[in-house]
């Protein structure tokens, strides 16, 4: 690593990290990776299965709205060129796997972290890129491993609310874990009343509690952010934990405890593993239904597609 990443960590964001949100500053707003030939790139050379792009309603958060595009064989560049002028949200992962410089950077930016957090052991770690539309939005909806979100080109706010009820029920953060559901969990408009927020603009990073609900809003630009992923003991043992209570509760089980200690968590673990082995695991797993098609010619760049 020849340069910091982070600007500053201070002894507060010690104490705060993993517990309560963060906010930072970093450097990698300056990337020439992130040009739009850059991007564009990036957009053509990942798998399919790698690359989610989804258009969404305007006006107030509506989950149902959200809806996967269809690509076809249209062109890096022409596909960002839609989201400049319409309504996208593209979310392309594990980049780390296709291109050794994301590589080299995911691995730069965990060893920074460590060097500031010297018990902050992580492993199954992922970077991740989002392009967007301005004014594009993100509903409300819980993630399973820890991150982080680097604002690099445009401004967004962030709303980020409790990982605990009303905000975040125990069934539909089980759900998310064991893949039945992507991530969607149920909002009510009074949420708001109890979320931070905040305005992200390019060289801020945001890192929060593990599970925390939260939603996105673009301003009046294009954003582009990129986002880390990654695992540690403590997060796997919660993993293990609400994938064991979403399975006792499919066998009619009511789990009372949440503790990632202790015999009982140590029997979740177990009937965890047993249970993702399963030929069900797979066939109860969220499946992308294509809705939409891109397509360059029209005045939004999409096209319906018929639903049997």
């Amino acid at each position: 690593m020849t340069a910091r990443i982070i600007r500053s960590f201070e002894d507060k964001h010690k104490q705060l990290w993993g517990q309560h949100t963060v906010k930072l500053r970093h450097e990698l707003a300056k990337s020439e990776l992130f040009t739009d030939a850059g991007i564009a790139d990036l957009i053509d050379q990942l798998p399919r299965e790698r690359i989610a792009i989804n258009t969404m309603s305007p006006g107030m958060p509506k989950r149902e709205s959200w809806s996967y595009c269809d690509r076809g064989s249209v062109r890096g560049a022409d596909i960002l060129d839609i989201v400049k002028r319409g309504r996208l949200w593209i979310n392309m992962t594990r980049l780390e796997t296709v291109d050794r410089r994301f590589a080299g950077l995911l691995e730069d930016m965990f060893t920074e972290f460590e060097s500031f957090l010297p018990d902050f052991k992580t492993f199954k770690r992922s970077v991740g890129l989002l392009v967007s539309s301005p004014s594009a939005q993100v509903f409300y909806h819980a993630d399973v491993p820890g991150q982080a979100l680097w604002q690099l080109r445009g401004r967004k706010r962030i709303y980020i609310y409790p990982a605990e009820a009303p905000f975040l029920a125990p069934r539909e953060i089980e759900n998310v874990v064991r893949g039945i559901t992507e991530e969607e969990i149920e909002y009510r408009p009074w949420y708001d009343e109890h979320a931070e927020v905040h305005e992200l603009e390019a060289g801020d990073m945001l890192h929060w509690k593990l599970n925390g609900p939260h939603r996105v809003v673009n301003l009046d630009t294009l954003n582009v952010s990129l986002t880390t992923e990654h695992f540690t003991p403590a997060i796997r043992r919660s993993y293990a934990m609400n994938y064991g209570n979403g399975v006792l509760r499919d066998l009619g089980f009511s789990p009372r405890s949440r503790r990632i200690d202790g015999p009982a968590f140590w029997s979740k673990a177990a009937l965890t593993a047993a249970w993702r082995a399963l030929p069900m695991h797979k066939e109860r797993s969220f499946k992308r239904v294509f809705k939409f098609r891109i397509e360059p010619g029209t005045e939004t760049g999409l096209m319906p597609l018929e639903q049997n």
